[in-house]
C-alpha cells in the first residue's frame, strides 16, 4: 500500500506530542491551497473554491490505490482519545475509506481505519478512536483512500480536523460566540446590543439540539470542537423525543417514534465521542410524561425511550456528564418523580437537572433536589444535579392565572451567572438561552418558541416590564 512516508521521508521531522485540544492538522479548511496534503497513487489534488477536490484518475480494485494523505503536526500518544472529523461528498455514492496511521507501519497499525459512506450532498462525519500501541514511532498521517468504486469518483473534502481529547475534563464552561444573543448582538449593534453582551451573550450558555437540524453530526461537532478547540467544556440539550412537549404545546415536534429517536440520540452521541460536554436530556419529558395519555399516547413508553437513550449515551459519549431532565420543584412531588427518574433511567447517567425553562428560586429548587435524591436513595442513590437559573432572580410569577405563568411571565430577571457552587447542585446552569420565547404568550407576543427577541432579554436584564 502506497503511503505518505513514502513522499516525505526526507522531510518528515518526528513531531512532539500535542498538547490537549491542540488541532494535528496543518491544512484542514484549503483556503488558498491543498499543501501539505500529497496525492498518492491514481488521484489529483487541487485546491476549488476553499475545498480539495480529489479526482480518482483511473478505475484501480483497492481503496489504497487512490488516496490523498497528510502527516499529523505533532505525533500521536498511544492510549490516548481522539476525533477525526470532516465534510465530504462525492459525485458518487461509495464507500470510501479513512485511516489515521503510524508512518513506519501504515499498513500493519492504524489506531483508526474505517469505511466512510460518501453521498452526493455534503455530509458532515465525525470519528473517536484512540491511538494504537507501536514500539516503532508515534508520528502519523491522516489519509482518504478513495479507491475501490469501479469508477472514477471525484471526492470534495472540507473542514478537516484531528484533536486529541483533553487528558484532564475541562472546567470552564464554554461560551459560544454563535450563541442566539450573540448572534442577535453581532448583527444588531447598538445600545440594546451592548447591553445583551454584556449582561447575556458574554455567559455560557447551552446549545439546543433537535430535528431541526439538517445534518445532526455537522452541528453537534462544530459545536463541541470549537469548545474543545477553546480546552472548555461543551453544554448541549438533547430535545426531539417523540411527542414532545405534549403538555404546552409551544414546542411541540421531536422524532416520528421510537426508532426515530433511538438514531437520532445515536447520531447525537456519537458527534460528542470521546470529548467532554454536559448534556441535558430532553427538557420536560419524565415530567410531563403523564401528558401522553391526551393524545392516546403511552407514558410507559416515553421512559423507555429515555432509558434507551440514556445507555446510548453512555455508551457513545463517555465523556459527557449527562443530567436527565426531572422538571422543577412545582411539577411533581418528590415522591412521585424519583420512581419516573428511574424507570427513565437515570442509573446511567450523572444525576438530573431541575428548573429548565423555568422560574423557581434557586433555594426551592436546592429543597426539591435533596427530597428527590432522598427518594431515589433506595434504589439507585443520590444523583448529582444541576439548576437552570437562568431566569429564576425574582422567582416565579404569581397571578390569578397560575396555568400559564410558566410563559414569557412579566418582571422576571436573570439568575446568578452559571458556575459551580462549592456545596449543593453540581452546576448553576443557563440551560434555557436568555431571550428565546417560551412561545407565543405573555410579554412574548407573538414570537414562536426558540425565537430570539431582544425585548424578551432586555426584560430578563432589567427586570421588567
Amino acid at each position: 500500500m502506497a503511503v505518505l512516508s513514502a513522499v516525505v521521508t526526507a522531510v518528515l521531522v518526528l513531531p512532539q506530542p500535542a498538547s490537549a485540544a491542540a488541532q494535528l492538522v496543518q491544512n484542514g479548511d484549503f483556503t488558498t491551497s491543498t499543501s501539505p496534503w500529497a496525492a498518492i497513487g491514481q488521484t489529483s489534488v487541487t485546491a476549488e473554491s476553499g475545498r480539495m477536490r480529489v479526482g480518482v484518475t483511473a478505475v484501480v480494485a483497492n481503496p489504497w490505490d487512490a488516496m490523498v494523505a497528510t502527516p499529523t503536526t505533532a505525533a500521536l500518544t498511544p492510549g490516548r482519545s481522539y476525533t477525526l472529523s470532516f465534510d465530504a461528498y462525492s459525485t458518487l455514492a461509495y464507500q470510501a475509506r479513512t485511516t489515521v496511521q503510524y508512518t513506519a507501519t501504515p499498513s500493519s497499525n492504524q489506531s483508526l481505519s474505517t469505511d466512510v459512506a460518501l453521498t452526493t450532498g455534503s455530509k458532515r462525519y465525525s470519528i473517536p478512536f484512540v491511538a494504537a500501541a507501536t514500539t516503532t514511532g508515534t508520528a502519523a498521517e491522516v489519509t482518504f483512500q478513495l479507491g475501490g468504486s469501479g469508477a472514477t469518483p471525484v471526492v470534495r473534502f472540507d473542514n478537516v480536523s484531528l484533536m486529541e481529547t483533553q487528558t484532564t475534563r475541562p472546567t470552564a464552561l464554554y461560551v459560544s460566540s454563535e450563541s442566539n444573543p450573540a448572534r442577535w448582538a453581532a448583527n444588531n449593534p447598538g445600545t440594546t446590543a451592548n447591553a445583551i453582551n454584556a449582561n447575556i451573550a458574554n455567559k455560557p450558555i447551552f446549545e439546543w439540539f433537535g430535528g431541526w437540524f439538517g445534518d445532526l453530526t455537522l452541528a453537534v461537532d462544530h459545536y463541541v470542537g470549537k469548545a474543545q478547540a477553546a480546552d472548555r467544556l461543551a453544554m448541549l440539550v438533547a430535545y426531539n423525543i417523540p411527542n414532545r412537549d405534549a403538555c404546552a404545546g409551544h414546542s411541540g415536534g421531536g422524532a416520528g417514534d421510537a426508532a426515530g429517536y433511538h438514531a437520532w440520540i445515536t447520531e447525537f452521541a456519537k458527534a460528542i465521542g470521546s470529548r467532554h460536554a454536559l448534556v441535558v436530556l430532553e427538557p420536560d419529558a419524565v415530567a410531563s410524561a403523564g401528558c401522553l395519555v391526551k393524545i392516546g399516547k403511552d407514558p410507559e413508553e416515553q421512559y423507555r425511550i429515555l432509558a434507551d437513550a440514556t445507555q446510548v449515551l453512555r455508551a457513545q459519549a463517555p465523556n459527557a456528564w449527562v443530567y436527565l431532565d426531572g422538571g422543577n420543584a412545582t411539577w411533581l412531588k418528590a415522591p412521585d418523580l424519583a420512581p419516573l427518574l428511574v424507570k427513565s433511567g437515570i442509573a446511567n447517567t450523572r444525576g438530573f437537572a431541575l428548573n429548565v425553562s423555568n422560574y423557581i428560586t434557586t433555594a426551592d429548587s436546592e429543597a426539591y433536589a435533596v427530597a428527590v435524591n432522598s427518594n431515589l436513595s433506595g434504589t439507585v442513590g443520590a444523583k448529582k444535579y444541576v439548576i437552570d437559573t437562568s431566569r429564576n432572580g425574582n422567582g416565579p410569577y404569581v397571578d390569578s392565572t397560575p396555568e400559564d405563568n410558566w410563559c414569557n411571565p412579566p418582571r422576571r430577571k436573570l439568575g446568578t451567572a452559571p458556575t459551580r457552587p462549592a456545596s449543593g447542585a453540581e452546576f448553576l446552569l443557563w440551560v434555557k438561552v436568555p431571550g428565546d420565547s417560551d412561545g407565543p404568550c405573555g410579554i412574548g407576543g407573538t414570537t414562536p418558541a426558540g425565537t430570539f427577541s431582544p425585548d424578551l432579554a432586555l426584560a430578563l436584564i432589567n427586570g421588567n416590564p
